[in-house]
């Protein structure tokens, strides 16, 4: 019995040498957790930087290319249409970019021959908005205009912009299956949809015009 409590009192401790390994195995994992803390911290800081909008460019610029034709948009209607054309019209004028918009029984020249003047406004203006109602459809003035607009732009990039009141689907016009068009259900909502499509073409129009001067 003494002796087993002799032993147990003589038992030799941990060396030095073992003990210096273990603290410095704990000291040199440190800056590896360190390190870890300071890359998630970083990209933690960089992922919270946010990103600056790209600007709008300014349509109504002396350089613009706006001013390029005489019209923003040409408004294709039938006459018993003419009502809800004028305060179609009305809206758009009065919008802060003070869009211009051709009205054929306002803007036409007197005397001037009908068909001339139609594919005049259709030349002189940047986008077309054709009102396409059941008089549209039986109107051959609209449907002239209409073809007028396709030869100036057969391709859908944003200038003619159909707008269909009281018209089914089946009867879009076959000419116009490339092209999306707005359905009038509420008129103040179609009315902005109007402005935001004529706006989105004259600003890529500006975007287009500043790239190729680059």
């Amino acid at each position: 019995m003494a002796g087993w409590f002799r032993r147990l009192l003589h038992k030799p401790k941990p060396s030095s040498v073992e003990s210096s390994l273990n603290s410095s195995h704990s000291a040199s994992s440190s800056p590896s957790s360190s390190s870890s803390s300071t890359k998630s911290s970083s990209c933690s800081a960089t992922s919270s930087i946010p990103l600056s909008p790209v600007p709008a460019p300014d349509i109504s610029a002396s350089d613009s290319p706006r001013w390029g034709k005489s019209y923003d948009v040409c408004v294709c209607h039938s006459e018993g249409d003419l009502e809800l054309v004028e305060e179609l019209v009305s809206y758009l004028e009065g919008q802060p970019e003070s869009l211009r918009c051709f009205l054929q029984l306002r803007d036409a020249a007197a005397g001037g021959a009908l068909g001339a003047e139609l594919c005049d406004a259709v030349r002189g203006s940047h986008c077309w908005v054709l009102l396409i109602t059941p008089a549209f459809l039986k109107d051959p003035w609209c449907q002239f205009q209409m073809h007028q607009a396709l030869a100036e732009a057969p391709v859908a990039n944003g200038r003619t912009i159909p707008v269909l009141r009281g018209v089914d689907r089946r009867e879009y016009p076959k000419e116009l299956r490339n092209i999306y068009y707005i359905s009038m259900a509420l008129k103040e909502s179609s009315f902005r949809q109007i402005r935001d499509s004529v706006l989105r073409y004259l600003q890529e129009l500006c975007r287009s015009s500043t790239s190729g001067m680059e």
